[in-house]
């Protein structure tokens, strides 16, 4: 009862209802709508239904004309009318007077959804909730739902019409030298066609020949965008925290599209970044240290992230991964949400990691970024504590992170907004996440 009184609390504070509460008043027996709510937040993150309150009035509790038949028509909807069906801990309160219905819904694991509406169908009855409100699910947003109940292989399609030439030679002969030392069992004794063959480089295409699959061009390609535009990365450096224009009409600070392979797209999107970043002094002791706005160990994290967990499937290879800076954050954003098991609150966890692309991650942890030694990517589900722990590292609170089905997204605020004197002060004070 004191979690019932504190939502309704909350709600009349607000005088609206919230993302993970919908208030129905319910004097006319058990509405439609909520068919759509249970939907939302089955495929969301689970949320509470309260009926018997008119929010008309400032939530006023109204009460239920028979609540326990209120109760048993909102289980049989629940399991009867949506699919998969549903199972919300149901139960009936006494609140300032009179009942009312209180029914919590999970969130449904990732090979369960979408959760939709019978009488809809798939594509007309399933939701997600955004702010308030339920909103219908897109063709693009269900693919994506359903493609979570496996595993994708997008990264493994052919390419029709490619060929061995739309390889970079050097980088095809560093990953086959590397896979014979670091993985001999499987690649030691192979001829290098067979090694592309195995390492999924080379895949069959509809006649029976090897042609370079998806992930093989991103990885190894001279210029996978002269057959895939959008598989590419753009920066866009906005002079206002809106992104509106300056008064001078100024739009952007910096406009740039980045291209080629993932390990150039990495490198290229890691010197522009740094190109538009300032220094800060640090003062530690009798020292002084210059660091940039962004640690560029959680900046190289993110980017690589974007790049080999975003969806690949064709309803997204339109869109390009985009870095937005402003002058209070950094934002970097990708085609396609969470994979798997992968939730945000267990985001960073240790032994928690899921790959969309397992294929090309796999070939990336043996492609060296230009230039380096280390490799794009290690595979250990370690890039997103390193962000965090770098972040920390630099006196920064930890990103923020934003998955919309279709969109995932990591923000990196800017703290040179605030002063050195200031940041010294909060270091004082020993306390982590100010």
């Amino acid at each position: 009862m004191d979690e019932l009184a504190d939502i309704v609390e909350n709600l009349r504070a607000l005088g609206a209802d919230i993302a993970d509460v919908e208030v129905k008043k319910a004097q006319g027996g058990l509405p439609k709508s909520l068919r759509e709510t249970l939907a939302a937040f089955a495929n969301t993150g689970g949320g509470v239904i309260i009926l018997g309150l008119d929010e008309a009035a400032g939530f006023t509790a109204s009460g239920l004309g028979d609540p326990a038949k209120m109760a048993a028509d909102l289980a049989s909807m629940c399991s009867e009318e949506m699919e998969p069906p549903l199972r919300p801990l149901i139960g009936l309160h006494e609140f300032e007077g009179v009942r009312v219905l209180v029914a919590e819904v999970p969130e449904l694991e990732p090979a369960r959804k979408p959760c939709f509406y019978k009488g809809a169908g798939m594509s007309k009855g399933s939701f997600v909730r955004v702010g308030d409100g339920d909103r219908r699910l897109s063709p693009y947003e269900i693919q994506l739902m359903l493609s979570s109940r496996g595993q994708p292989v997008e990264d493994e399609r052919p390419v029709p019409g490619s060929g061995l030439e739309d390889l970079d030679p050097r980088m095809v002969e560093a990953l086959v030298a590397r896979l014979r030392v670091s993985r001999p069992y499987a690649f030691q004794d192979l001829d290098v066609e067979d090694v592309l063959r195995r390492a999924r480089v080379l895949v069959p295409d509809e006649d029976g020949g090897l042609v370079p699959s998806l992930g093989g061009l991103l990885a190894l390609g001279v210029f996978p965008q002269e057959r895939f535009p959008q598989l590419m990365v753009s920066f866009v450096h906005y002079p206002t925290p809106t992104g509106e224009p300056l008064r001078s009409g100024e739009r952007f600070l910096d406009n740039v599209s980045l291209e080629g392979p993932v390990p150039v797209m990495v490198r290229d999107a890691l010197a522009v970044v740094r190109r538009n970043m300032s220094r800060r002094a640090v003062i530690s002791g009798a020292g002084r240290q210059d660091v940039w706005d962004y640690p560029e160990a959680a900046l190289r994290e993110a980017i690589v992230n974007a790049l080999v967990h975003r969806d690949l499937s064709p309803g997204s290879r339109g869109t390009q991964v985009q870095i937005e800076m402003y002058p209070d954050r950094l934002t970097i954003r990708n085609p396609g949400g969470l994979f798997g098991t992968v939730t945000l609150d267990r985001l960073g966890e240790e032994g928690i990691s899921s790959a969309r692309n397992a294929s090309l991650i796999r070939l990336l942890e043996d492609v060296p970024l230009p230039g380096e030694t280390r490799t794009v990517c290690e595979n250990r589900g370690s890039g997103i504590r390193t962000m965090t722990s770098t972040l920390r590292a630099a006196g920064m609170s930890p990103p923020g992170f934003e998955d919309k089905v279709s969109t995932f997204s990591v923000t990196f605020p800017n703290h040179t907004l605030l002063g050195p004197e200031t940041l010294s002060w909060l270091a004082d004070l020993h306390q982590q996440d100010l």
